[in-house]
């Protein structure tokens, strides 16, 4: 196990989760004594539109994966329509190697709720709806916990600590789609409809849930805005780049001696995270990696130096994504990794377009034909014209999503699919497991 150099660790930057080892940390009395909805207060004595302006200033992006300037998405919802505005925030965390929200729900539920109170504020909501996947249960405990503790204390309901600002918040668990955390799609579900994404436009900044302006924003992009309002626009540019400010919560997991939420300043690479969490497992070197979960295009050994930051990952030929960094060895099978995701996009596929829901279920069977040894030169082919069938004509980013792993994998890692095919590598399927793969 490597020790971390000293300018290695000044990239740990503890923001988010500097309570997340506090003694009940989840509780309100112990948010409150580490200054918990000190923010509120500050930010209910200035005016909405100085809000917007400061969260543009800061420049906050969204942590979702899109990475939307999120002042910029606040202030498209117009001002004096008549109609409700809504917040709702994106808590549907679901991809494989995702789970930096979990945790920060888990552990810190009361500044995900203090955000939420003053971005509503912010954009002029009444109503704000927090929509948690169905499978995390635990986190949704604490979450709804956390919301009767403020209503308690009076930072939820009517006049809000006398500033006659009124605001209701429904925590709803959604029933385990991924596909719902495509924001449109969450919308529906929020109604009560079956959760697939709609066309746009119209844009949920005016034509959102119910038909009214609403800002949909991720869990960690929302948490994020209490420490803003508490610290600055200013502190917060001190850390990350120039283009991509703040900290990050990057989600190391792998082949690595200590796996677990590494919160960085962003632009810290993978060499240095690595360094972080101890380096790699005994007998193991880095083979490939995913800088923000399985649906961002793989990186390699000779991405280590990489700033991991929107704009340097998508220079690069990625996308930071969730930072979700999945990390494997030369001792796991690039081929077989991407069919295990396609296996996920595949089940996962809400059905609605046919290149996603046509595409996905007849790569899978490619990848299957490929993994027990009766793989062709053609299925190479084949997948990339799917994937090319996929991309960009799906209804919604999922399903581009889908082809990020098959496309870097064939453009890295080609030998290993052709290694299957010649018979060098032995099948990792068995001929049962083959089964309608033809």
């Amino acid at each position: 196990m490597t020790t971390p150099r000293p300018e290695t660790l000044a990239k740990l930057t503890p923001v988010l989760t500097k309570r997340w080892l506090s003694p009940d940390a989840w509780r309100i009395g112990t948010y409150e004594k580490l200054d918990g909805y000190a923010a509120l207060r500050k930010a209910l004595k200035a005016h909405p539109d100085d809000l917007i302006q400061l969260v543009k200033d800061s420049g906050l992006r969204g942590r979702g994966g899109a990475g939307f300037p999120t002042g910029l998405k606040w202030g498209f919802i117009p001002q004096g329509d008549g109609k409700p505005h809504y917040l709702v925030v994106n808590a549907d965390e679901g991809e494989p190697g995702t789970c930096k929200d979990l945790p920060l729900m888990t552990h810190d539920p009361h500044s995900l709720v203090e955000g939420v109170i003053i971005a509503s504020y912010a954009i002029r909501a009444n109503r704000a709806y927090i929509y948690i996947r169905g499978e995390a249960v635990h986190a949704a405990r604490r979450l709804r916990n956390a919301v009767q503790e403020a209503y308690a204390k009076g930072y939820l309901g009517r006049n809000i600590l006398g500033s006659g600002f009124d605001l209701e918040l429904v925590v709803h668990s959604g029933a385990g789609a991924y596909i719902c955390g495509e924001e449109t799609a969450l919308l529906d579900s929020l109604e009560g409809f079956r959760g697939q994404p709609r066309l746009r436009p119209p844009f949920p900044a005016t034509h959102g849930l119910y038909a009214s302006p609403t800002v949909v924003n991720n869990v960690g992009t929302i948490a994020s805005v209490p420490y803003i309002v508490l610290g600055g626009a200013a502190w917060w540019k001190t850390m990350g780049t120039e283009k991509s400010s703040g900290p990050m919560i990057y989600s190391l997991s792998g082949r690595i001696a200590n796996p677990g939420q590494y919160e960085c300043s962003m632009g810290v690479t993978l060499r240095e995270l690595l360094e972080l969490a101890g380096g790699m497992q005994p007998g193991h070197n880095l083979k490939f990696w995913t800088p923000g979960g399985s649906s961002t295009p793989l990186l390699t050994a000779e991405h280590l130096d990489v700033p991991l930051d929107f704009e340097s990952v998508a220079a690069a030929g990625s996308i930071l994504g969730t930072t979700a960094t999945q990390i494997f060895s030369d001792q796991d099978c690039p081929v077989y990794a991407t069919y295990r995701w396609l296996e996920f996009y595949h089940h996962e596929s809400c059905g609605k377009c046919t290149p996603c829901r046509e595409g996905n279920y007849w790569m899978v069977r490619v990848y299957r034909r490929i993994l027990s040894g009766q793989g062709t030169y053609e299925d190479l082919d084949t997948l990339l014209d799917t994937c090319d069938n996929i991309l960009g004509r799906s209804f919604c980013g999922l399903g581009d999503g889908a082809t990020s792993s098959v496309t870097s994998s064939l453009q890295y890692f080609k030998q290993d699919y052709l290694d299957y095919i010649e018979g060098r590598t032995a099948p990792k399927l068995s001929d049962k497991q083959l089964v309608g793969a033809h």
